[in-house]
């Protein structure tokens, strides 16, 4: 079977480290080219995958069915939709965009086009995330807790603006908040509290009337436990800590997203499930910014 063609906007850290070599890598897809905000970028990490780089986005349209992102998430939303008009299928990072809106605007694209779209939520498309998915279905859970604790906003390849000014929730938020949302049921309501550059808590509730907790920072100093995920229900429990990724992670994605585009319509981890992703987020960083230094302090002695 013909690769899919699939073009990549973006030349940073990310795109260099995971989309460029998985999409190059097929069977399933081609890389068919890159176009990046700086042209320079975008023709270094062309040349070492021999495939042209692009001055022009909608010269990047041309050469592809599909396009890949790999950009901060305001950029994500404000070229997707250009993407998606141009009838493009896309495989979209995580977060969908920086805010509810520019997530609605990109979702709505993706809908009023017909294209096809997947999500790169890496954990997903682990064997072991897997299994550990579907053992939690099996024990009728009615609770769990994820944390999720690293120090990338001290410096390295991903202290990156818009993570530094968002912190933990706007990055893995959303991997833990999916992991959550997939094992005990769709989120149904959120409370936080904390600080997005220090830690964050968020209590979630199910659609199943499961609750759950996360905790979620980018702050820690010096070694920090893997992120982990746990469960547990009336037959028993499920654990997943995730230790690393593998190489076949990342084939797998490029080849479940090889299938979506060729069969076209949806896919589980679609912008659909990205903007309700989205609206939890939203709502947890509008509790965040409206309690602020209100909260009540127990008094001392």
């Amino acid at each position: 079977m013909e690769a899919v063609p699939v073009g990549l906007v973006g030349a940073g850290p990310w795109a260099g480290m995971v989309h460029a070599p998985a999409l190059a890598a097929g069977p399933g897809t081609r890389l068919a080219g890159i176009w990046a905000r700086r042209p320079e970028a975008a023709a270094q990490l062309a040349a070492a995958h021999g495939v042209p780089s692009f001055e022009r986005l909608e010269d990047l349209f041309e050469v592809c069915a599909a396009v890949a992102f790999s950009v901060p998430p305001a950029v994500q939303a404000e070229l997707g939709v250009r993407a998606a008009r141009a009838g493009k299928a896309l495989l979209l990072e995580k977060p969908l965009a920086a805010d509810l809106d520019g997530a609605k605007r990109l979702a709505d694209a993706v809908g009023e086009a017909g294209v096809a779209s997947q999500m790169v939520f890496t954990f997903r498309y682990s064997p072991a995330t897997r299994a550990f998915l579907e053992r939690a279905r099996s024990i009728e859970p009615f609770g769990g807790h994820a944390a999720n604790i690293s120090g990338v906003l001290h410096g390295g390849p991903f202290a990156t603006p818009w993570r530094l000014e968002r912190g933990a929730l706007l990055d893995v938020g959303p991997h833990m908040i999916d992991l959550l949302d997939a094992a005990l049921g769709p989120v149904t309501a959120v409370r936080a509290h904390g600080d997005p550059l220090r830690w964050v808590g968020l209590l979630l509730e199910h659609e199943s009337g499961a609750v759950s907790e996360a905790s979620l920072s980018m702050a820690a100093i010096g070694d920090a436990p893997p992120p982990r995920i746990d469960v547990y229900g009336r037959k028993g429990n499920a654990s997943l800590p995730v230790t690393e990724f593998g190489e076949g992670v990342f084939a797998a994605m490029a080849a479940e997203f090889a299938e979506t585009v060729r069969r076209g319509g949806g896919h589980p981890l679609d912008a659909r499930h990205g903007l309700r992703l989205q609206a939890v987020i939203d709502e947890a960083e509008r509790q965040l910014r409206r309690i602020g230094t209100a909260r009540p302090r127990f008094p001392n002695g």
